[in-house]
């Protein structure tokens, strides 16, 4: 008898624990498939996207001392991730392109990296009951990579512009040019640039206190070796013909 009344009053609390509020279940609704708009068949549209350049695994070494307020008794869990703040590709070799004039294939390129992991630190003080301290830490970290032959799975395009000068005789001495007269041109191409995505990070760390400390003592200092084996693609807008199935 409790349970209907408390099921017409709309009280959930004796049938279910920690009843939600405005719980509710959602009617269907309805669907149904849709043709596609597509390109004709026979038709070879090209398209602009995003191209792979070259998939890499740099391998970065880093140290850093990091201080504890208040001081640690144990280290219970570590917390990373990798964030980049720039990836640069530099381009130091070319071979040039007969299809496009003025293009030249990258054949050999630095890639700059600059970044930092971010770590986050819990750990426990000496109280016998005590709560979980969190400490965030930012370790920064810079250098570049070489990539060369193999290396691309596409190599980077980049178009260069150009730029002429004319000078003129001076009519009254042919023997003397002009030094008030000129005619200059100037061809400028804007190049997609080279950009990077992060894939995968695996870290090898070791976090140690720099003085030795026994079961009862605290340290307030935290010294940590890593290394960092960061996994990026590097891509470029590229137009692509594709084959439209129709």
């Amino acid at each position: 008898m409790n349970e209907e009344n408390g099921l017409n009053n709309g009280d959930l609390s004796n049938v279910y624990p920690c009843p939600v509020d405005n719980a509710r279940s959602l009617p269907q609704l309805q669907d149904e498939p849709v043709d596609p708009c597509v390109v004709p068949d026979n038709f070879y549209p090209i398209i602009k996207v995003p191209a792979v350049l070259a998939e890499t695994t740099i391998q970065i070494v880093v140290e850093a001392d990091i201080s504890l307020d208040p001081p640690a008794s144990e280290i219970k869990r570590v917390h990373k991730d990798v964030f980049l703040t720039q990836c640069k590709l530099v381009p130091v070799r070319f071979d040039p392109m007969d299809s496009c004039d003025g293009s030249r294939r990258v054949t050999r390129a630095k890639l700059f990296v600059e970044g930092f992991i971010r770590k986050d630190f819990e750990y426990a003080t000496d109280d016998c009951i005590g709560v979980i301290y969190d400490r965030i830490a930012s370790v920064p970290f810079t250098g570049f990579a070489d990539l060369n032959g193999s290396d691309f799975i596409l190599y980077p395009i980049i178009t260069k512009s150009s730029e002429s000068q004319s000078r003129f005789i001076n009519p009254k001495n042919s023997e003397m040019p002009r030094l008030d007269k000129y005619f200059f041109e100037n061809s400028t191409f804007y190049n997609e640039q080279p950009y990077c995505e992060l894939v995968r990070a695996e870290f090898f760390e070791l976090d140690y206190s720099p003085c030795l400390v026994d079961m009862r003592d605290t340290f307030d200092t935290l010294t940590e070796k890593m290394v960092v084996d960061l996994t990026l693609k590097v891509l470029q807008i590229r137009q692509v013909r594709v084959r439209s199935e129709g």
